[in-house]
Order: C-alpha cells, then sequence, then structure tokens
C-alpha cells in the first residue's frame, strides 16, 4: 500500500511538472500586462508539433547521431521557435488592441481567438490524422524496492524545477526582472522612469511561450502521440493551477501546477478515471472558496 502511494506521488510529480511549465507563462503573462493569456495552451502545442518537425528533420538528415544528440538540438530549436511564435501573437494580436486602449475584456476574447486559430491552423495545415513522436531517449527503468521510475520522468521533473529557479533569478536578481515587476505594479509610471514597456512585454513572451515549448516536447517525449487539440484541455487545466496558486506569483504557479497534479493521481488511485476532473476541480474550487486570492495571492486594490 505505501509502495502503491509513493508510486503514485512521483506519478502526480511528472503531471505536475507539465502543468507548472504551462502556468509560469500563464501567470507571467498577467503578472506584466494583467492579461490572461488563453492562447497559451495551444502554445504548447505548438511547441510540441515544432519539436516534432525539428526531430524528424534532423534524423532525416543525420540518421547515425545518438538520440541524446538530436535532443540536445531539438530543445533550444524548440524553445526559440515557439518563442518567436509566442512574439508574434503578442505583435499582431494584443499589441494594437493595447496601443488603442481596448477595455481587458476585448484582449482577452482576442486570446480566446488566437487559441482557436492555432488550433485550427494546424488542423487545415496538417490534418486531423495523429503524429507519432520520434523515440529520441532510450527509456530507462529504474526500481528502488517497489517503487520504479524512468530516465524521462525524472527528466521532466528535474526539467521544471530547473525552469522555476531560472524564472525565479530573472524575476528577483536582473535588472529585466525588475523592469517587470515595476510595470506590475504602475504600468504608468514605467514609461516616466525611461524603461522601454514594449521591450519588457517581448522578453515576458519569449520566457513564457519557451517554456511552454519546452513543456510540449517533454510531454511528447513522454507521451509521444501528437494532435491539435492537445493543448486544450491541459492548457485550462494550467490555468487553473495558476490562479489556485496565485496568479501573477511565480512561486504560486510552480506549486500549484503540482498541486493540480498530485489532486488528480491521487483522486484516480481511489476512484474511477471518469471521475478525476470531476473530483480534482471540487477540491481546487474549495480551495478558491475559502482562499479566492491563492495560495500565494494579494489581494488587490483599485484607486477611484
Amino acid at each position: 500500500m505505501l509502495a502503491s502511494i509513493i508510486q503514485n506521488l512521483f506519478n502526480a510529480f511528472q503531471w505536475g511538472s507539465f502543468y507548472s511549465l504551462i502556468a509560469l507563462g500563464y501567470t507571467l503573462v498577467y503578472g506584466v500586462l494583467r492579461l490572461i493569456n488563453f492562447a497559451h495552451g495551444d502554445i504548447f502545442m505548438v511547441g510540441a508539433y515544432i519539436a516534432f518537425f525539428i526531430a524528424t528533420a534532423i534524423l532525416g538528415m543525420a540518421v547515425s547521431l545518438p538520440g541524446w544528440m538530436v535532443l540536445a538540438m531539438v530543445i533550444p530549436l524548440t524553445m526559440i521557435l515557439t518563442a518567436v511564435v509566442g512574439v508574434s501573437l503578442e505583435r499582431i494580436a494584443y499589441r494594437p488592441l493595447r496601443r488603442k486602449g481596448a477595455h481587458r475584456l476585448y484582449v482577452v476574447i482576442t486570446a480566446l481567438m488566437c487559441g482557436l486559430v492555432l488550433e485550427n491552423g494546424n488542423l487545415a495545415l496538417l490534418g486531423a490524422s495523429r503524429k507519432s513522436f520520434p523515440e529520441l531517449v532510450d527509456k530507462v527503468v529504474y526500481t528502488v524496492g517497489d517503487l520504479s521510475m524512468t530516465n524521462l520522468k525524472i527528466g521532466v521533473v528535474f526539467s521544471a524545477i530547473l525552469v522555476f529557479i531560472f524564472l525565479h533569478f530573472i524575476v528577483t536578481k536582473t535588472k529585466i526582472g525588475m523592469a517587470m515587476r515595476a510595470i506590475s505594479y504602475d504600468k504608468f509610471a514605467v514609461p516616466l522612469m525611461g524603461i522601454p514597456i514594449d521591450t519588457v512585454i517581448v522578453f515576458t513572451f519569449i520566457l513564457g511561450s519557451s517554456f511552454a515549448g519546452l513543456a510540449g516536447l517533454l510531454f511528447a517525449l513522454s507521451y509521444p502521440i501528437l494532435d491539435p487539440y492537445m493543448g486544450a484541455m491541459i492548457g485550462w487545466k494550467a490555468f487553473i493551477a495558476a490562479v489556485v496558486g496565485g496568479i501573477g506569483d511565480i512561486r504560486g504557479a510552480f506549486l500549484g501546477g503540482f498541486l493540480l497534479g498530485f489532486v488528480e493521481i491521487l483522486v484516480v488511485a481511489v476512484f474511477p478515471s471518469t471521475y478525476r476532473d470531476l473530483i480534482a476541480f471540487a477540491i481546487l474550487m474549495t480551495i478558491l472558496c475559502i482562499k479566492p486570492t491563492g495560495m500565494f495571492g494579494v489581494a488587490g486594490t483599485t484607486k477611484i
């Protein structure tokens, strides 16, 4: 019984890592722009497809390369190209509305439409058939007593932790991070201090989208079947994780993702899998009823 619980906890760490990586992108954009980028889950999907085409192209050109070397090339290219997609959305869809002073509701609707464009654009270009991601890493199973874990699961968890440490360093210890925090406090006073808002916003989208691309690659390595709608549900769940953690706070997004992963896996371990989302979301809704701002969120004030 104890071994089964520990095994489920480790599986929860893997799912929580996916949610955390995507939730960090949600909370970054919201923290700077007060914008919920509902297209972020579909950027995760785009990242998985970008990784698929890069890996396929590299394997086609140099079949003799070992998988780990191909993976070492796929990771930065996927993150860079996914960041380009995220920045393109910001430049084409969000920036014109922001400069016209559009109401936040219209920006949220635009974000939803951007997600639909990415999903249906993928469907139109590549068709409805699913893609099988190439196996770049040989799966190795480590067994400790009754507990078994694979090198992929360990890699996913460590990747999420390293991303969080890296992001926390940028936000708290660098000038660009200080500018991001300044914009979240008062975006009208920041330009008067000589800080280029557009540059900071672009950097924010680069970070968030590249993390979503990394999450897409790691997800494709772990579950190597891709389809155009794979980012919809996981994106919504990551958003809920960010809200439960306290959207706008990177610690909250990180821990909220793991919390959702734990709740889902433990629910499946006790109840039928069909009850997973019902019970998991009921628990998360209860947490929000007790603490509406999330675990690390702070109630905001509005001057009238």
